[in-house]
Parts: C-alpha cells; sequence; structure tokens
C-alpha cells in the first residue's frame, strides 16, 4: 500500500539535553534514527506520511526558552522502532513485540541550525502563523505538520547558517 503524502513539512520535538541540534549535527553521517516516540498521532503522521525528503523543523522543548532551532530533512522513511521491545532501553514498551510492532521511527539528517532559534513567544508574533499546531493553547504533539508557508517563514526567521 502506498504513504500518502498529505504533508511535506513537519515539526519535531526534542529535549536539547537528551538529543540536540548540535547532537544531530554531529551524528555519523549527520544522520539519525528519531526513536521513542509513544504518541499513536504522533506515530501515525511518522508511518503513515513522512515521505523521503520531507522537510523538518527541529524544535527545543522543555528548554529556556522552548524553540525552533534548525531544519532536516527525512533520510529513511518508517521502520520498527526496536527501542520498544529493548527492556533495558527508557522507552521500552512491555506490551509491544517485534513481530508485529506497535511502534514507529523514520531516520533525520541534519540540514542547517538557525542562527537565531525562534521562540514560542517570537512566532507568536507573525500573524500568518497563528494556525500552527504548534501555537495551539495546550499543544503538545510531539510530531506535527506544518505547511510548506509557515516552514518558510519560520526558516527565514532563523536565518540558517
Amino acid at each position: 500500500m502506498a504513504k500518502a503524502n498529505k504533508h511535506s513539512c513537519w515539526l519535531m520535538k526534542t529535549e536539547p539535553e537528551v538529543f540536540s541540534i548540535d547532537d544531530l549535527a554531529d551524528a555519523p553521517n549527520r544522520t539519525t534514527c528519531w526513536d521513542g516516540v509513544r504518541n499513536y498521532q504522533a506515530r501515525n503522521f511518522m508511518r503513515d506520511q513522512m515521505q523521503l525528503g520531507n522537510r523538518v523543523l527541529v524544535y527545543h522543548s522543555n528548554a529556556a526558552p522552548s524553540c525552533v532551532v534548525g531544519t532536516a530533512t527525512i533520510a529513511r522513511t518508517s521502520y520498527p522502532d526496536h527501542t520498544a521491545w529493548d527492556p533495558r532501553d527508557p522507552h521500552f514498551d512491555p506490551k509491544c513485540d517485534p513481530v508485529n510492532p506497535r511502534w514507529f521511527m523514520v531516520d533525520i539528517r541534519f540540514e542547517s541550525k538557525f542562527a537565531v532559534p525562534q521562540s514560542l513567544e517570537m512566532l507568536r508574533r507573525v500573524p500568518k502563523l497563528t494556525p500552527m499546531e504548534l501555537l495551539r493553547k495546550g499543544s503538545r504533539l510531539s510530531v506535527q505538520p506544518v505547511s510548506q508557508q509557515a516552514f518558510a517563514i519560520i526558516e527565514r526567521l532563523g536565518s540558517p547558517v
């Protein structure tokens, strides 16, 4: 079954003390798997809609301040998240089975780091970004679609180096 390509841009959240944009830039081939997602809606976006070459905004959550810090691209489409069945991994899910995987991940490749990280406060000042899921009160989704227009605005504001 072919994957739908409803969205071509995404936002993916990470805590910088766990895995930062600098960690991605320093990874072998500037690429890493995006594992540990344990939300069904976020999983469905990764599993069913992300395509090779889709662009990603990397967002540092639980940071001071939380902000979009750069861009990446999807380097490998979804495949089972092996951390789910590893009891030593913090993302272990005892209900998960390698034969019938519940959780999936994608690989992302570093593209750029913003010279000016874009905080929520800064993004909220841009009227054209108002519809973004990220800016909705109470939004906590770790993987979310982003319109191409919003992506372009944020990338321009971030002035990637």
